[in-house]
C-alpha cells in the first residue's frame, strides 16, 4: 500500500478522495492506519476552498467527505483503537475549516457543517472536554 495520498484524481473532490483513501487502508487485519487517515484530514481545509470554488456542489462534496473522515475517528473511538494524534488531527482541521468558512465568500454555508462535526468529536473527549484519555487534545 502506498503511504501517500494521491490526489491527482479527485483533486477536487474530498468525498471522493476519503472513499478512496478509506478503501485502500483496511488491510486484512482489521486495523485503520491512522497516519494516512491523518494525512486524509490534514487536506481537509484545503479541499474546503477547493471543492467549493471549482464544482457548484463542491461544498456537498466537501461536507461528504469531512463527515465520513469524523465518523471513521469516532468508530475508531468507540472500538478503542483511536490514537491522541488522529484525534487531534481532526481537531485542527476543524478549526481551520471553520476559520476558512469565516474567511471566503460563499463559503459561509459550511460553517454549520463544522460545527455539527466537531460536537462529534467533542463528544470523545474527557469529561473536562480537553483531554482524551487523559492526554491533551489539540485546541486552537
Amino acid at each position: 500500500m502506498e503511504s501517500e495520498i494521491q490526489t491527482e484524481q479527485v483533486s477536487t473532490d474530498y468525498g471522493a478522495l476519503v472513499l478512496q483513501v478509506l478503501a485502500r487502508m483496511k488491510p486484512a487485519s482489521g486495523t485503520i492506519d491512522q497516519a494516512l487517515l491523518r494525512q486524509c484530514i490534514a487536506l481537509s481545509s484545503s479541499h474546503l476552498v477547493t471543492d467549493a470554488t471549482t464544482n457548484t456542489d463542491g461544498l456537498d462534496k466537501w461536507s461528504t467527505g469531512f463527515s465520513r473522515v469524523v465518523d471513521v475517528v469516532v468508530a475508531l473511538h468507540q472500538r478503542d483503537e483511536l490514537e491522541l494524534e488522529t484525534l487531534s488531527a481532526a481537531s485542527k482541521a476543524c478549526s481551520e475549516c471553520w476559520s476558512i468558512s469565516g474567511s471566503y465568500r460563499g463559503l459561509e454555508g459550511s460553517r454549520e457543517g463544522v460545527r455539527n462535526l466537531a460536537n462529534k468529536l467533542k463528544r470523545v473527549l474527557d469529561e473536562n472536554g480537553k483531554t482524551y484519555k487523559g492526554q491533551k487534545v489539540y485546541a486552537p
